[in-house]
């Protein structure tokens, strides 16, 4: 099953990146403001584009959770992270914590990238002078989280089939 979790970061850039099982795709860019919550079907169309179907599920902040956005899931057959609006039916409410419980656990993973990403790949410091070179920067700060979750993935398997090959 292919997760999809995305976030937006508020640092200098904006950033939209998506999350797919470890690996992160900076998915839009800008230097303007602009309402996160519109990103979501770009960002579902791009993972169609990559992996050849839409995700099964996405993970989302609450700003992504709007009637368009919803509706737009729903009829695409794609979950969405949200509680059903309106009040909810009492037997339905420990369910309900479940599934955001569950849902939260998900998330962890995109909010940990970026931690990773401004901690050890000082995504938070980028302190380049154009745009362009700004946008470098942090283009290849997630190329490089990406690669070394790639070495991690293979030093894992050569281990593997060292140990049992």
């Amino acid at each position: 099953m292919l997760t999809f979790v995305f976030k937006t970061s508020k640092f200098g850039a904006k950033l939209s990146v998506s999350c797919v099982d470890g690996h992160t795709f900076l998915d839009h860019l800008s230097w303007d403001n602009f309402n996160e919550s519109g990103d979501l079907q770009h960002q579902v169309e791009l993972f169609k584009s990559r992996f050849g179907h839409y995700p099964e599920a996405v993970y989302v902040d609450q700003i992504y959770r709007t009637r368009r956005n919803r509706a737009y899931c729903r009829n695409l057959g794609i979950r969405i992270t949200a509680p059903p609006l309106g009040r909810p039916v009492p037997d339905d409410l420990a369910a309900i914590r479940k599934q955001t419980l569950e849902d939260a656990k998900v998330r962890n993973q995109i909010e940990g990238k970026f931690g990773q990403a401004k901690r050890r790949f000082s995504l938070n410091r980028v302190m380049t002078k154009l745009a362009n070179t700004s946008e470098t920067a942090i283009a290849i700060t997630f190329l490089v989280m990406n690669l070394e979750a790639l070495l991690k993935q293979l030093a894992f398997l050569f281990f593997f089939l060292g140990c049992f090959g």
